[in-house]
């Protein structure tokens, strides 16, 4: 990602901020960045139609500029596109005013967002995805009997780069039908991380298998990468890494991340970080559950006894459209930050960040036990059922105060026997 210009106010943190996207991660970056009634400005193909003199009606495609203020937003995983439609909020020579229509934001294309109020959380989103040394991290190969799944996973997303599937029959005394879909699965695979992986950036490449197929891919690719001379396996060869998986599907590369031997290989990424503060968090949540809460009632509680040592908040809770939640998200991770806390935002891309999102995508560890915190879930039971209610503090006078005091002392005293 590329920021062209930023012009935010320092005063009330009014303004916009032009942007380039040149991966997908851009793109889920700028998911992120949007909301409901944010300006966004692009260029856009729309259908004009003219009458002529003789009353004949023709209709072109015309690229123009267009802001429209954002009314619905989507995002396609699959395509990883971002929609955005809206009515348009600025004069246009072939759309009126109030005239709704849909962007879509792709990569090259630049576009500008307009905000009200750009919050730290959006200017730490947009310092991240315009790093230069941003990029894929690790990739990751899971497969099992005739299923694979190549990947590229970065800080926030996990990028699906190849779905192989091949049949192998079983195994049969005097047919090679078995070891020839071996062959063609093995080779499917190659050239799929050979397309798709790009060793200039990545610091290692995870193979995960049950049983031992992935040692004998590996074998295989050592061996196929000699006779075909494919330098970037003979150069790289050092950083692959083989550990286990149970299946070959997707979600089975969070297994491959569970491992501690894997994860001091790949210590310095952003999400072998996040794993690591998760499964931190999990072990105490059976171990010592007094550090380990969830939960924003009873994570607000600790954070105001300045016991938060880490946050683990996911992006999810940012997209709120009620603008009053997403600002407590907001401030508690500012209060977090200036107590001295981490705070580790997790992606909803990454497996890691639907998994926080399962115990309420916001949780923290301790710096020392909170055993009172338990009696906050009562009050969190009925704060969630609406039975809760704000009690207004009466205003008492100097003369009420001391007459309920002298009325405090005396029952005391009659309890005592006087």
């Amino acid at each position: 990602m590329k920021c062209l210009k930023k012009q935010i106010s320092a005063k009330d943190g009014s303004g916009f901020v032009s942007l380039l996207p040149s991966t997908p991660e851009d793109l889920w970056h700028t998911y992120n960045l949007l909301q409901k009634g944010d300006r966004v400005r692009c260029t856009t193909l729309r259908k004009v139609s003219k009458e002529s003199s003789t009353g004949s009606v023709t209709s072109n495609k015309v690229r123009m500029n267009l802001t429209i203020e954002v009314t619905k937003l989507e995002f396609f995983k699959d395509s990883l596109e971002v929609r955005i439609s809206g009515p348009n909020s600025a004069e246009s020579a072939h759309v009126r005013m109030g005239a709704f229509h849909t962007l879509t934001l792709e990569l090259d294309r630049q576009f500008s967002i307009e905000k009200d109020c750009w919050d730290q959380i959006f200017l730490d989103r947009i310092e991240e995805a315009c790093n230069p040394e941003r990029g894929a991290e690790i990739a990751c190969v899971v497969m099992s009997g005739g299923l694979a799944h190549v990947c590229l996973v970065t800080g926030s997303v996990t990028v699906t780069k190849a779905r192989i599937e091949v049949n192998i029959p079983k195994k049969r005394t005097g047919s090679s039908s078995h070891s020839k879909a071996i062959t063609k699965f093995y080779d499917a695979i190659y050239r799929a991380i050979l397309t798709y992986v790009p060793f200039d950036k990545i610091k290692c490449v995870l193979l995960g298998s049950p049983g031992f197929q992935k040692d004998d891919f590996f074998k295989y690719l050592l061996a196929e990468s000699v006779r075909r001379d494919d330098r970037p396996f003979i150069e790289n060869k050092g950083k692959f890494v083989l550990c286990h998986s149970s299946s070959g599907h997707k979600h089975a590369i969070e297994e491959l991340f569970s491992d501690p031997s894997i994860l001091s290989r790949v210590a310095e990424t952003k999400l072998s970080k996040e794993i690591g503060v998760l499964n931190k968090f999990m072990r105490l949540l059976d171990t010592h559950p007094d550090k380990a809460y969830y939960g924003l009632l009873h994570v607000q509680k600790a954070n105001e006894e300045l016991a938060i040592d880490s946050l683990l908040i996911s992006d999810e809770l940012f997209r709120s459209s009620d603008i009053g939640t997403r600002k407590k998200y907001v401030s508690l991770v500012e209060s977090v930050r200036e107590r001295g806390g981490k705070v580790y935002i997790f992606s909803t891309m990454h497996v890691s960040g639907q998994q926080l999102q399962q115990v309420s995508g916001v949780a923290a560890i301790l710096r020392y036990p909170l055993p009172d915190l338990d009696e906050l879930e009562d009050i969190a039971v009925e704060h969630e059922a609406g039975l809760v209610e704000e009690e207004e503090e009466e205003e008492l006078t100097e003369e009420e105060k001391k007459l309920r005091e002298e009325a405090r002392v005396r029952e005391d005293m009659a309890d005592m026997g006087f």
